[in-house]
């Protein structure tokens, strides 16, 4: 489910500014079927995926089982939550594969963000980035559950 246009950390930072977050990196492992988060709980880090498949996921009213929005893969970012008061997760993720990525702390993060303004510019333009897109996958995927079908 991952798309063309998924916003890659590589593609989207310079190298001064990927360093300078990198810098601020703890390496984490989670196996297959590991909760990284759930909706309505506190945003306090996120990822970048190293390695293996990262779910993001909409529970939806009257389902059991929360609804796929998009798979995320090596470069991606994961989580944006931190990012905005009130720091809470908007939807949930899970490793659907092993997965091997670099975690960060928001606060950390936000604080970098507030000491330099290019870097923090930089930052919140690669966090829009990623979140338009997610917000476009999400629409796209509650339209495909929900619109009535066209007869015939």
């Amino acid at each position: 489910m991952s798309t063309p246009s998924a916003i890659r950390i590589a593609a989207v930072l310079s190298a001064e500014h990927r360093g300078r977050l990198m810098a601020h990196a703890r390496e984490v492992n989670f196996p297959e079927g590991a909760k990284l988060f759930d909706e309505g709980g506190p945003a306090q880090t996120f990822w970048i995926v190293r390695s293996g498949t990262v779910t993001l996921e909409i529970p939806l009213p009257g389902r059991r089982t929360p609804a796929p929005v998009e798979s995320l893969g090596p470069g991606e970012l994961v989580g944006w939550s931190w990012l905005f008061p009130p720091y809470v997760w908007q939807l949930s993720a899970e490793a659907m594969t092993p997965v091997r990525a670099y975690e960060f702390d928001g606060a950390t993060v936000r604080m970098l963000m507030d000491a330099d303004p290019a870097f923090g510019s930089a930052i919140g333009h690669w966090v829009g980035r990623v979140l338009a897109v997610r917000l476009h996958q999400t629409r796209t995927r509650l339209l495909d559950l929900y619109s009535p079908r066209s007869a015939g």
